[in-house]
């Protein structure tokens, strides 16, 4: 199995534990997506995807529908997709995605959180470099050739396709998604979730007291709720956590 596989498996045993944390990021992606293509999945395809990732999180039909019609009052602000990027202590990179109707506190938070736990908030390019941005997509396994589906998928741009419990995985470069996306619903391929990630493309093993030092840090990230999603450099072996997703 390539990256993609070992870093969706350590992941799956950390991080998102929380519903509500889990919901509060999903209804500010579905604000995002109303904002930018309109209320109408149909015709907006990056609101269509939020959905069945709110379906696939057991977000409630009434939160997704409040969550939509919130996003059409023009009396809303808008959220912003911020980046940050720094290190935490041990020289781990760390790659914070947040979408903040306020970027000035959001700033400060993310910067006393790094202050706090002898990191370093760093400037834009820093660490970003250190990670593939990948997209990916899971889909329902019930009556599909493996085979056939990934020679057809390699001319889209996917790089690895893997079953696994929750259904068949594909990953593919975030140039990718929108023609992955096309293809699968076109082939009425049930899409049961998708999104983003951002792979480390080295990963650094830590002592169990240095890495107790950096999930420090990173759960106080995690707890800020202008924070949608936190990548590092962490060997994930290093921490002996086995929350669920």
């Amino acid at each position: 199995m390539g990256r993609a596989f070992e870093f969706r498996k350590a992941r799956k045993m950390k991080r998102w534990s929380a519903m509500a944390k889990t919901f509060t990021r999903l209804g500010k992606d579905i604000v995002m997506a109303v904002k930018e293509g309109g209320p109408d999945p149909d015709g907006n395809s990056k609101l269509r995807a939020v959905i069945q990732n709110a379906k696939a999180a057991n977000m409630p039909k009434d939160n997704i529908e409040r969550a939509i019609k919130r996003a059409s009052d023009k009396s809303l602000g808008d959220y912003k997709e911020v980046l940050f990027e720094g290190y935490a202590p041990h020289g781990i990179a760390v790659l914070i995605e947040t979408a903040t109707d306020n970027n000035t506190r959001t700033v400060a938070n993310i910067r006393s959180y790094f202050n706090k736990c002898n990191g370093s908030l760093g400037t834009s390019g820093s660490v970003v470099f250190m990670f593939d941005h990948t997209c990916n997509f899971r889909i329902n396994p019930e009556n599909i050739d493996h085979e056939e589906l990934e020679l057809e998928l390699i001319d889209y741009g996917a790089e690895e396709i893997f079953e696994d419990e929750d259904g068949i995985m594909i990953y593919a470069p975030f140039e990718s998604f929108g023609a992955i996306q096309s293809y699968l619903e076109e082939n009425n391929f049930e899409i049961l979730s998708s999104g983003f990630e951002r792979i480390p493309q080295v990963t650094k093993k830590l002592t169990p007291e240095e890495a107790e030092e950096v999930e420090k840090l990173l759960e106080k990230i995690e707890e800020d709720d202008d924070v949608q999603n936190v990548y590092h450099s962490m060997d994930e072996s290093s921490s002996g956590d086995t929350e669920e997703d």
